[in-house]
């Protein structure tokens, strides 16, 4: 529950990017809640799918940013108290590899520094991935349940090529790292695989999920839970640090198969499963080894 004092009617926020699904269904969500929203899109593409999406043109402001040209972003900010920022890799170079890293930190540092610069900011929300979290060589060897207090290791993801999880690593390492410095409140979620309707094989988040599922560490979250998240973050006063955002686990074979027969809907249904999960008939209830409590007791009293 956003606190008393708390008016949305008179907050402005940006969020960026706002052009994929989370960043659209952000800037939907919180118009419905009253604020005013700078939506931050790379393309005039981006802009055309805001066409009608508020009844007041006084709310909404789009802005055409590039999370690599500092003066763009420092644009799309003034005036606002928040900063809801979601990475999107560029048109050119659209598929994690082992450059994306590089890209990412870059996106995140500029991005932080303008908010250091921008006097208004008082919080920023910045969107990561449970994949920041779950690689880990001790990972099977923890007596505790993985959470936002664990890091994925930047040498694992490395030796196994899981380069989404080594970029979001650093990249959430480098906006930590210039928060603390610049004095930026800064708070991050860190969500799973999102079952959204563009959910393909070539997932970068899917790189590894034999692993992930074996190891009980393979959740996913809802697009309108992991809006509701980064809304119930920015508004609770008492939010800070990292917050773990999942509502579901794939732990068992029906699970499993059911998420392989959405992945790959084409396939014969014996194949999907084996290639991503090695889990041929398999029912095994896989114990659950990594927890969402932090957030989950943050929104128990928010209004969605």
């Amino acid at each position: 529950m956003a606190p008393s004092f708390y008016d949305p009617s008179a907050t402005t926020v940006c969020v960026m990017d706002a052009s994929p699904h989370l960043g659209f269904n952000l800037v939907n969500r919180l118009l419905q809640r009253g604020y005013t929203v700078h939506a931050s899109v790379q393309d005039h593409a981006g802009e055309e799918q805001f066409r009608g999406i508020s009844a007041d043109s006084h709310k909404l402001k789009i802005f055409r940013s590039d999370p690599f040209d500092y003066h763009s972003i420092i644009d799309a900010l003034k005036g606002c108290s928040g900063l809801f920022y979601n990475f999107e890799p560029p048109q050119d170079q659209p598929n994690y590899d082992e450059y994306m890293a590089d890209v990412e930190v870059r996106a995140a540092h500029n991005v932080l520094e303008a908010c250091a610069q921008t006097e208004t900011i008082q919080k920023v929300v910045f969107t990561s991935s449970a994949t920041a979290v779950v690689w880990r060589e001790d990972r099977k060897s923890l007596e505790l349940d993985l959470d936002e207090r664990h890091w994925s290791d930047v040498n694992l993801c490395r030796k196994f090529k899981l380069w989404q999880g080594m970029s979001k690593t650093l990249a959430e390492k480098t906006a930590w790292a210039l928060a603390m410095d610049r004095g930026v409140n800064m708070v991050s979620i860190n969500g799973g695989l999102l079952m959204d309707d563009d959910l393909s094989i070539t997932t970068p988040y899917l790189r590894g999920a034999a692993e992930m599922y074996e190891d009980g560490v393979f959740v996913t979250v809802d697009m309108e839970f992991l809006v509701d998240a980064h809304i119930c973050v920015f508004e609770d006063v008492s939010s800070y640090g990292r917050y773990l955002c999942f509502n579901h686990i794939i732990n068992t074979h029906h699970d499993a198969i059911h998420l392989a027969r959405k992945l790959t809907p084409s396939a014969p249904n014996s194949m999907p499963q084996r290639s991503l999960f090695n889990s041929d008939e398999d029912k095994r209830f896989i114990e659950q080894r990594i927890s969402n409590k932090k957030l989950n007791k943050l929104m128990v009293d928010f209004e969605a």
